[in-house]
């Protein structure tokens, strides 16, 4: 174990399409977060933002954006970017900075505010970037290889459009139940089965939306924290960023091929089993210990697999495990009880700290009607583009 560190203060914007500048919603989570960890500004010794790549030339070096922002103080500034894995790899830098002494209090801060519709990469010819080549040569937008990913559970597993739309309702009546979410409505599976085909078999309320919104945390030193007065605070004892392994034989898009196994056995696991795995073993737990999980709903199958991808349950058995009621508030292992991606849409830069604003307040004991009884352990989980494994433990 490499150490812990301590989670002094949470805070969000809402989640919703606000027509304002991505800075504006990072500044009022990151003024939430301090004023939740009870700190000055000035107090902080660095900051680390997650970049949003929409946001123009400020988006590029968000770290000292907000910093500028929030008022400039002399903290250290980092600014990070792996597409959706950012605000796990903000989480990890800042960790590192406060094991390795650099600094005693840093804030993490991520926002967005993101076009209308689906995500395009850049602008220009990039034949080399499999993300530019899945958008021109296959035509596969986001929904579309979503429901690619779908078509595969339905045909390998036997998951069928009614376990997906479970997966909605499950999400939405959790959502319901958070002031922070943008989608605060219960529905029905019939009213999912309703809504309108986007990429077969997934409909309009399979898929996430995008949104604008933003989240941060304070971290510190477990030293920091006893001499604050927090003798129990959250505790993050593990952050996974890890990639994948050669040959990587499951399709796993934005690529569009995948590895030889002729020549080297295939790894034990696919890529994101191995982001779990990792987390595991530097916290010492296995998915037996976990009260909650928060992961990465891009669509109602996705989430399906990242029930198998955690171990909470083995290969093919996600849909039995939700049909069981477990994944449920109330159920033995509750997921998503912030309501996801389903509820709140992508944020890029904030919805991996916003995962960790989730657990930091379910292990207190602080999550109000959507509270995780007797909550101890929490993971979060989700893939940015390119092999960005993005996995955080959080302890109390």
């Amino acid at each position: 174990m490499t150490g812990e560190v301590a989670v002094l203060g949470a805070g969000m914007h809402p989640w919703g399409k606000w027509g304002r500048g991505f800075v504006e919603y990072g500044v009022v989570a990151a003024r939430a977060a301090l004023a939740d960890a009870g700190l000055d500004w000035r107090e902080v010794g660095s900051v680390v933002g997650a970049n949003t790549v929409r946001g123009g030339y400020p988006g590029y070096v968000a770290g000292a954006t907000f910093a500028k922002a929030l008022g400039w103080q002399g903290a250290r500034v980092t600014s990070v970017y792996a597409a959706c894995a950012s605000g796990a790899q903000a989480v990890n830098t800042a960790r590192g900075q406060i094991l390795s002494g650099l600094a005693e209090v840093v804030l993490v801060v991520g926002a967005d505010a993101a076009p209308k519709g689906f995500f395009r990469p850049a602008g220009g010819d990039r034949p080399d970037d499999p993300d530019w080549l899945r958008f021109r040569v296959l035509g596969a937008t986001n929904p579309a290889y979503f429901g690619l990913y779908a078509r595969r559970r339905m045909a390998v597993h036997g998951d069928t459009t009614e376990d997906f739309a479970q997966v909605k309702v499950k999400n939405a009546a959790s959502g319901a139940l958070n002031p922070y979410a943008r989608y605060r409505k219960r529905v029905t599976a019939e009213e999912v089965a309703a809504s309108a085909v986007v990429a077969d078999p997934l409909r309009l309320l399979d898929i996430c939306a995008t949104s604008d919104g933003g989240a941060a945390v304070v971290l510190s030193s477990m030293e920091f924290a006893r001499r604050h007065g927090v003798a129990d605070p959250v505790r993050i004892r593990a952050v996974s960023t890890v990639t994948p392994r050669y040959p990587n034989t499951v399709l796993d898009l934005p690529d569009i091929a995948t590895d030889s196994a002729v020549a080297a056995e295939p790894a034990g696991g696919p890529f994101r089993s191995s982001i779990a795995r990792a987390a595991y073993e530097e916290a010492g737990i296995g998915p037996e210990d976990l009260s909650l999980a928060e992961v990465y709903d891009l669509s109602t199958a996705l989430e399906l697999q990242w029930y198998e991808d955690l171990g909470l349950c083995g290969e093919g058995e996600g849909a039995k495990l939700l049909r069981e009621g477990a994944t449920t508030l109330g159920g033995r292992i509750p997921v998503n009880a912030s309501g996801g991606l389903a509820s709140f849409g992508e944020a890029v830069p904030a919805q991996a700290i916003a995962q960790v604003c989730e657990v930091t307040w379910q292990l207190r004991g602080a999550a109000g009607d959507r509270q995780v009884a007797g909550a101890r352990v929490g993971i979060t989980a989700n893939q940015g583009l390119f092999g960005h494994g993005s996995a955080v433990i959080a302890v109390r």
